[in-house]
């Protein structure tokens, strides 16, 4: 099931990344916790970048791919 974006949902995303929070992301049964580092538009599609600090790798999801979402902070 795909995540209705609201504008609240967004404004947190937003928030997450301008503060380099972290975010659990919940996508085709998978949950991923990632530092946020920003929105962006990728291959057109407008997508969630997060850092994941155990591999130092940066991971893209597309917004549309996103089942949940949730701030957890530092």
């Amino acid at each position: 099931m795909t995540l209705r974006w609201t504008p609240e949902r967004m404004d947190r995303l937003e928030s997450a990344a301008r503060r380099g929070l972290r975010v659990t992301v919940a996508r085709r049964g998978t949950e991923y916790v990632v530092v946020a580092r920003r929105l962006a538009v990728v291959n057109r599609q407008e997508s969630f970048v997060g850092f994941l600090p155990m591999t130092g790798e940066e991971l893209t999801f597309a917004l549309k791919d996103i089942d949940a979402f949730e701030v957890i902070g530092l």
